[in-house]
């Protein structure tokens, strides 16, 4: 740093105007005082550069500056389930990983949600979007009567706006507009833990096709409904719903008053036939008859030692289906078993299991996720039946994960690919699984850096207190997700 007096003469001051050099100075001349902020530190040039701009060496200011800066993975992504956000920082989405991104607000939280089918088309690809669901509310304490089920359609759903055009420079299907949610509500007078949708198909003129709700109640109640006239009023102007057709068509009691997580409908059954689990282990079954009214079967199904978390049917065989427990077990089922016990049970894992999802397009494949966070997939082909004599098996699993640090609650297997896995977790994230990922040696070698983020991880969407998860079945990729804030809908240009 150089510091002049007052008397520098005018022809060294125009000379530094005009940006030539300053005349050579001796360092004894009056009025002129050269301090060096390097002297006695550094020796040369080359010391000097070395130690960065602030005269430090720069390993040392870099780590400063890597405890200053938000906490990333050592390959520079931020992952919420990881790291940390500092003082007054905020998540966003990188926009540029998604097709398509939407958040819908709910007037309560949703611990369950489900999408239904509709008349618009299979592998639907155009934008703007459109979405049918139904989703059950989980109200504050002491306003349990402000429960509902809603009945969702959700539209306008655009495509994320990109910076280059399509190659025939046509975009007008790109266009951003606010996505609109509509509801019709269903008063209900207790949480829904679980709700699942089922579809029965028309029988001529004297049987139309029907859209059925099952929800799983914090009451213990299990409540049928036939959503068929709210569907329709979204789309047929003038439709008026009637309060009976609010009411459920059935109330299963076979419960009593014991709450419940568990239920599925039944694939391979038309005119419908639901499976339904509670906290006390026991599992009943109910049939749809030809009158449309519903039979339980008040015999349970017992075998568990904890709470049933997870059911669903085979996708193939019409009269099996699996259960996930908190004694951490999965068990497969034979609905036309005398003995109402297991024909296979599988110990999965030391902590409660809470989800499961069957494979549809390899059927003898099953994933499960677990409290502990970890994820597995099996091969129901190295499961042996039970016996009397033996404790349940541990097969090795065909692939597992811990990425997760808190409880899997949401599991299911993309509908078209048998390689591609959706997990939800409490660690407020959605994730994407490639199975059919492998790495060679080289890339083994590109990726060694990378603790603790398996190759197989496809993407990482992060939502508050994210529940539950489903792929649309008509819009390929395209993913509902219901958490603390509302609905997501969203697609990623990965899958």
């Amino acid at each position: 740093m150089a510091k002049r007096s007052a008397d520098a003469s005018e022809k060294e001051l125009e000379a530094i105007k005009n940006g030539e050099r300053p005349m050579e100075v001796d360092g004894e001349e009056p009025g002129l005082e050269f301090e060096d902020e390097y002297e006695d530190e550094f020796e040369s040039e080359d010391e000097i550069l070395e130690a960065g701009v602030d005269g430090r060496p720069d390993e040392e200011r870099e780590a400063e500056e890597r405890g200053n800066a938000m906490e990333v993975d050592s390959t520079g992504i931020f992952l919420p389930n990881r790291n940390k956000l500092s003082a007054g920082e905020t998540l966003s989405p990188d926009l540029s990983t998604y097709e398509m991104l939407h958040a819908l607000e709910a007037p309560w939280p949703c611990l369950s949600c489900d999408t239904v089918k509709d008349n618009l088309g299979s592998d639907r690809k155009t934008y703007p979007a459109t979405v049918y669901a139904v989703a059950g509310t989980q109200a504050a304490r002491g306003k349990e009567k402000e429960n509902q089920l809603m009945v969702m359609k959700m539209s306008s759903l655009s495509r994320q706006e990109r910076e280059e055009e399509d190659d025939d420079g046509d975009d007008s299907d790109d266009e951003m507009s606010e996505a609109i949610l509509e509801s019709k509500s269903i008063p209900m007078t207790s949480c829904t833990n679980r709700i699942r949708t089922f579809q029965s198909p028309a029988d001529g003129l004297s049987k139309p096709a029907t859209t059925l709700t099952a929800s799983m109640t914090e009451s213990g109640q299990v409540l049928i409904h036939d959503i068929t006239p709210h569907l329709t009023a979204f789309d047929v102007p003038g439709t008026v719903i009637a309060p009976a057709q609010n009411k459920p068509v059935c109330t299963i009691r076979a419960h009593k008053a014991n709450e419940g997580y568990a239920l599925d409908w039944s694939p391979l059954i038309p005119e419908g036939k639901l499976v339904t689990g509670d906290c006390t282990g026991k599992i009943f079954t109910t049939t749809r008859t030809q009158g449309g009214g519903f039979v339980t079967d008040t015999t349970p199904f017992t075998g568990h030692n904890g709470s049933i978390e997870e059911l669903q049917w085979s996708p193939t065989e019409k009269n099996v289906w699996a259960s996930a427990s908190s004694d951490g077990t999965v068990k497969i089922w034979d609905a036309r078993s005398k003995s109402r016990k297991p024909a296979v049970s599988v110990q999965v894992s030391k902590t409660d299991v809470n989800v499961l999802s069957w494979s549809h397009q390899t059927s003898h494949l099953l994933a499960t996720g677990a409290d502990d966070g970890e994820w597995a997939v099996w091969d129901l082909r190295q499961w042996r039946p039970s016996t009397s004599m033996s404790k349940d098996p541990k097969p090795t699993p065909v692939a597992n994960f811990t990425f997760h640090k808190e409880q899997i609650t949401s599991v299911e297997w993309h509908p078209t690919d048998d390689s591609i896995v959706l997990v939800c977790a409490g660690d407020n994230t959605l994730t994407l699984w490639d199975l059919a990922v492998e790495l060679d040696d080289e890339e083994s070698r590109d990726t060694a850096g990378v603790q603790d983020v398996p190759p197989q991880l496809l993407f990482v969407h992060y939502m508050e207190q994210i529940k539950e998860a489903h792929w649309h079945p008509q819009i390929p990729g395209t993913i509902l997700a219901t958490g603390g804030s509302g609905f997501n809908v969203f697609k990623t240009i990965s899958v």
